[in-house]
C-alpha cells in the first residue's frame, strides 16, 4: 500500500495564484463504555502529584489535575465523545524550493468510534514484570479499542437488480499511558495496534435500540476524512460489548487524532515562531519546518510569487520555526514529543484535536499557575539557550557587504560619528555573484580573497578596535566550476567522503535553492560533522567571532539519509504485558521522512554548538569566565527542541514592507509568538530583506521603513543591520547623513539598556523567558492584552515599547493594563500614565519611538540615566 506520494514543481514557472489550502475535516465519532469492568466514578494517582479524574455520566469523562488544585483540570475529554481516533491514509507531499503542502490523499479506513474498556494503575512492584525503567510510580493506563463502520454501495452486474450495500468495518486495539515526569509535568503516550479490515455481523434493529437504551444514544458521525461513514456503528452483541467480527490481516494506522475539551473564550498561543496571529483558536494549525513564503498572503506580492514559483508566496501559516506547543488563557498548556507532522484543529469552539501521521503520539502536559511558570516548565524540559557572550548585545551588528575597502569606507564614516560597533557582519565573505533574484553568495565556506583582500589583516584591524567579524554558513555546498580563486573545493569534498544526501536511487541528491541546485550535507552521517567542525575551524582560526547558520528547513522529505546507527534518540521506556507493548521509537535511518525533515535544522543546531562549546572548553581563563572574543552563532530554521541548541535567533527574510503578514509587523508578531514558545533570544534584520524590483511589481525599503525599523530593532536582544537581497534598491543607514545620524542614535539608546539586557539574557539561560514579551506573559488576567498583535510589548518587565508600524504616522496607540501598580512614565516628556486598562494616544515623531519605563524602577531610573550620559535624552 503506497502511503507517500511526493511531487516535484520546483521547475513549474506557471502556477496558480490562489493554491487551496489542505484540510483534513474534523473527526467524530461513538464512546461506548465497558460497565462490567469501569467504575462510575473514581480518582487515579500518576506519580506522586497528579491525579487523573473519571466518571461514567453524561457517556463518560476524564479529567488530568494537579493535586495542589484538583478541581482545576489541566487536561480533560468531552463527556460521552471519543478522545482516540485512528486512520490508515496515504499521504502527498508537494515541494517546491522549501516550500512544502502536506495532504491526506486517500483513506482507506477511518477508525473514528472508541470503546473503553479498562483503567488501571501499575504501581513500582509491577516494575521489573512491565517496565524497563520509569521514573514515578504509579503509572496509568487505559485500553480499548477504536473501530469504526462504513456502508458503500456496491454495484451488481445486472442492472435489473438494486444497487446493495457493503459494510465495511475497521478495529484495533489502543493502549494510554499516563505517567509523571517531573513535579510539573504529565506524560502521555498513545499507541494503536494493527488494524484488522472486517466484515461484522448485522444486528436487528430491536438489538440495536436495546444497545442504544444501555448505553446512550449513539452519536451520528457529522464529518470525517470520506463521506462513506455517515451512518451510525452496527454492534452485535450486548452482553460482551463487542463488536465481532471475522479476522484478517492486521495493517498499521498511520493517522492518529486525540481530541479534548477547550472552552469558547481559551485563546491560545505559541506553536512556535508565527508571524501573523497571537490567538490562535479558531485556526488549523500545521507543524511542519518551511520556508515562510514571499507575502504570506499580503497582495499583490503573494499573488505573483505563486504564480512565478509553486507556493512561493506561503500563506499565515508557513515558518520556518514551528512548535507543537501552546499555551492557553486558562494556564493550559501541552506540547507533542517526537517530529511527525501534526495538525493542531482549533476550529471548533468546545475542542481541540490534534491530526498526527504516525501510529503512535507522545507528549507531555503541562501545570502551571501563570504563563510564566509554564515557560519555565516547558523550556525546563526542551533546553534553554546558553548565555550569549557579552560583545554580541554591547553595540550596533553592521551587515555590510562589497569587499574590503566598502568595509574600511563604512567604518572610518562610522568613526566620525562615534558609532557604538560591536561586530561587522560581513555575508559575502566568501565571494558573491548575480542571480535572477539578486545578489547571492557562493555556497563554498572560505574567504574569498579577491573581494576581501588583506582578509586575515582587516579582521585584526577591526580587532584592534575591539570589533569583531561575523560571517555566514550554511549546510548546503554548490559546485564551484565557474568560481576561479578557490582553494578548497568543498562540494568535492563532501562527494568525496559521501556525506551528502541521496536520492532513492542512491545518487547524490542535488536540491533546487532558487536560483541555482546544491548538494545537502547529511548531518545524520557519522562524518559529517567532525569535517564541517574542521571548516568553522578554518574560519575561527582567521580571527572570525561568530556567524549566521543559514537555512536547516529544506531537506527534500523524499532524501535518503544515511543507513547507520541512531544518532539521537527520544526519552524512551518499554512497556511489556500480556496485551501491550508501547515504546518511543528511535530517530534513526528508516524513519518518517517527514520527521527527519523536522529534524533536520535541530541536528544542523547542535553540530555549530559543539563546535562552540568546544572551542570554549579550550579557550577560558583561570576563573571559568568567558574570553573576550567567545563565539556566536544565529539560525533561522527551528523546530522544539532547537532553543536548546542555538545561542540565538533571526527571524529570516521579510519583506522590505509595512505589510502585516510579511513585513515589519510580522517582525514583531513572530519575536512574541516566538518568545512564548522558547525563542528567547531573537532578532530581525533591521528593514527586512526580501526587495522585488519587477516592472509591476516593486518592493523597496524606504527610508522611513528603515528609520522606523531601527527603532523596534534597538529593543530586541540584538541590533543588526542588513542590506537586503537587492542592495541597490534599498535605503541603507549609511545612504546619507539622515540614516546615518539616526543608526547612530538608536545604536546609543539600544546600548543605553545593556544594562538590563545582560539581567535578561541571564534570565532566559536560567528559565526560558524571552527578552521581549508578549504583554499576556505578564497580565494574564487582562483580557484585553490577549487581543494584541504587533501593536506593543514588553522588554522583561520593566519597559513598554509601543511602535510605530504604519507609513506616514507619528502617533501611536498605547494600551496600559491592567494588575500593574506602577505608572508608566514616557521617556521623552515625563508623562505619567497611572490609570490601568486605559488606552492614549502618544507623539511618536521619528527618532522619538513611544517607550515607558515603570516609574520608580531601578531599571527605569537607570536606562534614563544613561540615554542623558549618551546624549541622547
Amino acid at each position: 500500500m503506497t502511503t507517500l506520494k511526493i511531487t516535484k514543481k520546483h521547475h513549474k514557472h506557471f502556477n496558480n495564484p490562489f493554491p487551496s489550502t489542505p484540510n483534513s475535516p474534523f473527526i467524530y465519532g461513538t464512546l461506548i463504555l465497558n460497565y462490567h469492568r469501569l467504575p462510575s466514578h473514581q480518582i487515579y494517582p500518576i506519580g506522586k502529584d497528579f491525579q487523573l479524574n473519571w466518571s461514567s455520566k453524561n457517556g463518560g469523562f476524564l479529567s488530568i489535575s494537579h493535586k495542589s488544585e484538583p478541581t482545576r483540570p489541566l487536561w480533560s475529554t468531552l463527556p460521552g465523545e471519543p478522545f482516540i481516533s485512528a486512520a490508515i491514509a496515504e499521504t502527498e507531499v508537494e515541494e517546491s524550493r522549501g516550500s512544502f503542502v502536506v495532504k491526506d490523499k486517500h483513506v482507506h479506513s477511518l477508525s473514528n468510534n472508541q470503546t473503553i474498556d479498562d483503567i488501571r494503575i501499575i504501581n513500582e512492584s509491577d516494575k521489573d514484570q512491565l517496565f524497563s525503567s520509569y521514573p514515578l510510580f504509579p503509572v496509568l493506563m487505559i485500553t480499548g479499542k477504536v473501530f469504526g463502520v462504513s456502508k458503500r454501495k456496491k454495484k451488481d452486474r445486472f442492472s435489473r437488480r438494486k444497487d446493495s450495500e457493503k459494510e465495511n468495518s475497521t478495529c484495533a486495539r489502543y493502549w494510554i499511558l499516563f505517567d509523571q515526569k517531573e513535579c510539573h509535568q504529565v506524560g502521555f503516550q498513545v499507541r494503536i495496534g494493527k488494524t484488522d479490515l472486517e466484515l461484522p455481523k448485522r444486528v436487528s434493529p430491536r438489538s440495536y435500540r436495546i444497545f442504544s437504551l444501555k448505553f446512550g444514544r449513539i452519536r451520528r458521525r457529522r464529518g470525517g476524512w470520506f463521506g462513506g461513514l455517515k451512518k451510525s456503528v452496527t454492534v452485535s452483541s450486548l452482553a460482551e460489548e463487542k463488536i465481532v467480527m471475522k479476522s484478517s490481516e492486521g495493517v498499521v494506522n498511520n493517522r492518529i487524532c486525540l481530541t479534548y475539551s477547550s472552552e469558547r473564550n481559551e485563546k491560545i498561543f505559541g506553536f512556535g515562531e508565527q508571524f501573523s496571529h497571537m490567538n490562535f483558536k479558531g485556526k488549523r494549525v500545521p507543524i511542519f519546518v518551511q520556508e515562510q513564503g514571499i507575502g504570506r498572503g499580503d497582495q499583490p506580492i503573494t499573488f505573483a510569487a505563486n504564480l512565478v514559483s509553486y507556493r512561493a508566496g506561503g500563506d499565515w501559516s508557513t515558518t520556518y520555526a514551528p512548535s507543537p506547543f501552546y499555551m492557553t488563557s486558562k494556564m493550559r498548556s501541552m506540547y507533542l514529543e517526537g517530529y511527525d507532522y501534526s495538525v493542531f484543529d482549533l476550529t471548533k469552539d468546545d475542542r481541540i484535536q490534534i491530526q498526527l501521521h504516525g501510529d503512535s503520539l507522545e507528549g507531555r502536559i503541562l501545570h502551571g499557575n501563570s504563563p510564566s511558570e509554564l515557560i519555565e516548565c516547558f523550556t525546563g524540559s526542551i533546553g534553554r539557550p546558553p548565555l550569549l557572550p557579552e560583545w554580541i548585545i554591547s553595540g550596533a551588528v553592521v551587515g555590510m557587504q562589497g569587499g574590503t575597502d566598502t568595509v574600511r569606507s563604512i567604518w572610518n564614516e562610522m568613526q566620525r560619528y562615534d558609532v557604538p560597533v560591536s561586530a561587522f557582519w560581513l555575508q559575502d565573505w566568501v565571494g558573491q555573484r548575480e542571480t535572477v533574484i539578486g545578489s547571492q553568495l557562493w555556497w563554498n565556506w572560505e574567504a574569498d580573497e579577491t573581494r576581501y583582500s588583506g582578509w586575515k589583516q582587516l579582521i585584526q584591524d577591526l580587532n584592534k578596535q575591539h570589533i569583531k567579524v561575523m560571517t555566514y554558513c550554511n549546510p548546503c555546498l554548490a559546485p564551484m566550476d565557474k568560481k576561479p580563486n578557490i582553494r578548497r573545493h568543498h562540494f568535492e569534498e563532501a562527494k568525496k567522503l559521501d556525506i551528502l544526501v541521496k536520492d532513492k536511487n542512491g545518487e547524490r541528491y542535488m536540491v533546487p535553492n532558487t536560483a541555482f541546485d546544491v548538494g545537502m550535507l547529511d548531518l545524520t552521517h557519522p562524518r559529517t560533522a567532525n569535517w564541517f567542525k574542521q571548516i568553522l575551524q578554518e574560519m575561527v582560526d582567521d580571527g572570525v567571532r561568530g556567524w549566521m547558520a543559514d537555512f536547516g528547513e529544506g531537506l527534500p522529505v523524499d532524501a535518503c539519509l544515511y543507513s547507520g546507527p541512531p544518532t539521537t534518540s527520544f526519552s524512551s521506556s518499554t512497556f511489556v504485558s500480556k496485551k501491550v507493548l508501547i515504546y518511543s521509537p528511535f530517530n534513526y535511518p528508516g524513519e518518517d521522512p517527514i520527521a527527519a525533515h523536522n529534524r533536520y535544522p535541530e541536528l544542523w543546531a547542535k553540530i555549530n554548538r559543539e563546535f562552540v562549546d568546544e572551542w570554549k572548553s579550550t579557550h577560558v581563563d583561570k576563573e571559568g569566565e568567558d574570553l573576550e572574543d567567545s563565539l556566536v552563532f544565529f539560525m533561522r530554521a527551528g523546530y522544539r527542541d532547537t532553543p536548546k541548541w542555538a545561542m540565538l535567533f533571526w527571524e529570516g527574510d521579510q519583506m522590505v514592507s509595512w505589510q502585516k503578514n510579511d513585513g515589519i509587523k510580522s517582525a514583531v508578531v513572530g519575536l512574541l509568538s516566538g518568545g512564548l514558545s522558547g525563542y528567547a533570544l531573537n532578532h530581525s534584520d533591521i528593514g527586512g530583506y526580501c526587495a522585488v524590483n519587477l516592472p509591476f511589481f516593486k518592493y523597496r525599503r524606504s527610508e522611513e521603513l528603515l528609520l522606523r525599523w531601527m527603532e523596534l530593532a534597538a529593543f530586541t536582544t540584538v541590533f543588526r543591520t542588513h542590506e537586503g537581497n537587492k542592495p541597490s534598491c534599498n535605503s541603507q543607514f549609511y545612504s546619507n547623513n539622515r540614516t546615518l545620524s539616526h543608526f547612530v542614535r538608536l545604536a546609543k539608546v539600544y546600548k543605553a539598556w545593556k544594562f538590563y539586557r545582560i539581567q535578561l539574557v541571564k534570565e532566559a539561560s536560567q528559565k526560558g523567558l524571552p527578552i521581549c514579551r508578549h504583554l499576556f506573559l505578564h497580565y494574564p488576567e487582562d483580557e484585553h492584552v490577549h487581543s494584541l498583535t504587533y501593536e506593543q510589548f514588553l522588554v522583561g518587565t520593566e519597559i513598554l515599547v509601543v511602535p510605530m508600524l504604519d507609513k506616514g504616522k507619528e502617533t501611536v496607540k498605547a494600551y496600559f493594563p491592567r494588575g500593574e501598580s506602577s505608572s508608566w512614565k514616557h521617556i521623552w516628556t515625563g508623562k505619567l500614565y497611572s490609570t490601568q486598562g486605559s488606552e492614549a494616544w502618544v507623539e511618536a515623531p521619528i527618532g522619538y519611538p513611544a517607550i515607558f519605563v515603570k516609574d520608580g524602577s531601578s531599571v527605569g531610573k537607570t536606562f534614563l540615566e544613561k540615554l542623558r550620559e549618551y546624549n541622547v535624552l
